[in-house]
């Protein structure tokens, strides 16, 4: 049995792998697979990312007439979706966030204003950037996009970005990574004079406001887009940055770690997943899923257990019998107080891995934590009951004696006379 090791990040130090429980792809999507496999898959280029109910054909055909466009270099390689979640930030109301700090112009028409402060260096021209934003029309201030509730954040390659998102990718060029910034943004780099009538629906000459997070980036040291990377080169890169988020990691630079982790799953999102079987997903997945535990392992350190219960899903959602899935969401669910749900998820550990001193420490935390909480109920509710009252003694009832003393009386008289008789 392989073993999947990862001293830096786990008290588990070696865990089993089990075999993934995969769902059934669909008709359309084995049929491509199918034909795909007619050509070696270390040269293929993995570009089929169209939805299952498009036409291939049609697509492909689509694609390559968007290349010859691009050739210019002026409109190629606009953006993509990514699929991995990123924490979305609290806010009160659907309008723009209240923004106190100093106004920042970067350009004629772009202006900043910082809502979390980043770290590190800013990206450079034709970086690959991970982005998550909301975005307003400052005059009505409606709102008509927002990728955190698409759970999808975009890849925005600066300096090719598309013409309505010019504008952001100006905002986007000035940020670190793990900053949160207010961009105002002209309509002369929007979605300019005409607006938009189709997806998003944008009037005409509408001033745009942003709220907009990098996540991270890569610098141009890949070379080419995750589109035109075949499927090794895409695992390979993957596996670069969750090397690199190990490393922050042992560093205690958590948030930093967090984002080559997320960078790392932005590789593998679920269109490049569904289309993978046999070895390639195998491939993938021992990349993938040991991002979304250390992710979960970050979480529970920065108090965030709700966003660590949801990446260990994700990977149980693939292996139901993980082991540190099930720690870690057990962990997280503890430090919830859902002790219930739990001890069911460490339980269940503890089955693949009676011998775990983590798991058993868990356990005796819950237990330790029922005890004092019904203690604490115990005591509560005497307080509220009073103390229970004592016994009160019997009283006795002298006429029950007088009866008593009489009837013995009256039996030591006759047996006096009848003995003086006899």
């Amino acid at each position: 049995m392989q073993l999947e090791i990862d001293p830096v990040l786990d008290p588990l130090a070696a865990t089993p792998i089990k075999k993934s429980h995969r769902k059934p792809a669909t008709a359309s999507a084995l049929s491509i697979l199918s034909t795909a496999a007619l050509n070696p898959l270390r040269s293929l280029k993995w570009r089929f990312d169209f939805p299952s109910h498009t036409d291939p054909i049609a697509h492909l055909i689509q694609r390559s007439e968007r290349q010859q466009l691009g050739e210019d270099g002026k409109n190629d390689i606009v953006t993509e979706k990514a699929a991995f979640v990123h924490g979305e930030p609290v806010q009160d109301s659907d309008g723009p966030p209240k923004v106190d700090s100093e106004v920042e112009v970067l350009h004629e028409k772009v202006t900043k204003q910082i809502i979390k402060a980043g770290h590190g260096e800013k990206p450079s021209k034709y970086s690959t950037c991970f982005v998550h934003y909301r975005a307003w029309t400052e005059s009505t201030q409606h709102k008509f996009e927002d990728t955190w509730q698409e759970q999808r954040p975009i890849e925005l390659v600066l300096g090719k970005e598309k013409k309505e998102l010019e504008g952001l990718g100006i905002g986007v060029s000035h940020m670190k990574s793990g900053e949160r910034a207010l961009l105002h943004v002209g309509w002369e780099l929007g979605y300019g004079i005409e607006g938009s009538f189709s997806f998003p629906n944008v009037p005409p000459m509408a001033d745009i406001i942003y709220e907009v997070e990098l996540i991270g980036f890569d610098e141009t040291k890949e070379g080419k887009p995750r589109s035109d990377m075949t499927v090794e080169e895409r695992i390979g890169a993957a596996d670069r940055r969750r090397m690199d988020g190990n490393a922050l990691f042992k560093e205690e630079k958590l948030d930093e770690a967090m984002q080559q982790y997320e960078m790392a799953v932005a590789y593998m999102g679920d269109d490049f997943m569904f289309q993978l079987f046999g070895k390639y997903r195998d491939m993938a997945l021992a990349v993938k899923n040991p991002c979304h535990l250390n992710m979960a392992a970050c979480l529970i350190k920065l108090k965030r257990c709700e966003d660590a219960i949801m990446h260990c899903s994700i990977v149980l959602a693939e292996d139901e019998n993980n082991v540190k899935a099930l720690y870690r969401r057990g962990k997280a669910r503890a430090e919830l107080g859902q002790t219930e749900a739990a001890r069911e998820d460490l339980v269940k550990a503890r089955k693949f891995a009676p011998d775990d001193k983590a798991i058993a420490k868990e356990l005796r935390v819950i237990a330790e934590h029922e005890k004092a909480v019904y203690q604490k109920q115990k005591e509560m509710y005497k307080g509220i009951l009073g103390p229970r009252p004592e016994p009160k003694p019997k009283q006795v009832n002298r006429l029950v004696l007088f009866w008593q003393w009489l009837i013995s009386l009256f039996y030591r008289v006759f047996k006096c006379r009848t003995q003086k008789s006899d």
